[in-house]
């Protein structure tokens, strides 16, 4: 059964069920999105180590088919969580807080993950046309590297970042 990605819905469709704290408007719904989207990911993940576990012989409809959600899936969370949920996060710190750069470091780690996956878009993509995997091991390490480093970002968004967004969602409800 092929599963449709979800995407993130439209800025301009959530405008009318925001609320402003601190001068930063912010949806009703974003705790929640944030939470699914990190669902997403982790889909995006298992997937991923599904291939790597199998190397060298892979599906490569599968290899295909991840390698064709990994870039816009990436690309429109970041844009979610820079546009609606940072703002929010970096508003609702302390000053002491503030110092600590968290923003700064995920916005590097969007970046840096943005890199990764067009990497290992590109190679999914040519195992899925039929290209021979020269270094099972190697392209192991690599895909494990990327959905390991996606993973520590959602747990630190989960662990640091989902709970002052909840806080301040249920503060001003």
């Amino acid at each position: 059964m092929k599963r449709k990605l979800q995407r993130v819905p439209s800025l301009r469709s959530r405008r009318a069920r925001t609320r402003k704290v601190s001068g930063v408007s912010i949806p009703a719904a974003s705790a929640a999105a944030m939470m699914r989207l990190h669902d997403e990911k982790l889909r995006l993940c298992e997937a991923l180590e599904s291939i790597a576990d199998t190397l060298p012989n892979v599906d490569r409809f599968s290899c295909l088919g991840t390698a064709n959600r990994i870039v816009p899936l990436l690309r429109d969370i970041h844009l979610f969580e820079e546009a609606v949920i940072f703002p929010v996060y970096e508003a609702a710190l302390t000053g002491a807080e503030a110092s600590f750069q968290s923003i700064s470091r995920l916005r590097a780690e969007h970046i840096e993950d943005e890199c990764f996956a067009d990497e290992v878009t590109e190679q999914l993509l040519g195992i899925g046309h039929g290209r021979p995997i020269g270094n099972a091991e190697a392209l192991g390490f690599m895909l494990r590297g990327f959905f390991e480093s996606l993973r520590r970002h959602i747990a630190f968004e989960r662990e640091h970042v989902l709970p002052r967004i909840i806080s301040i969602v249920d503060a001003h409800s």
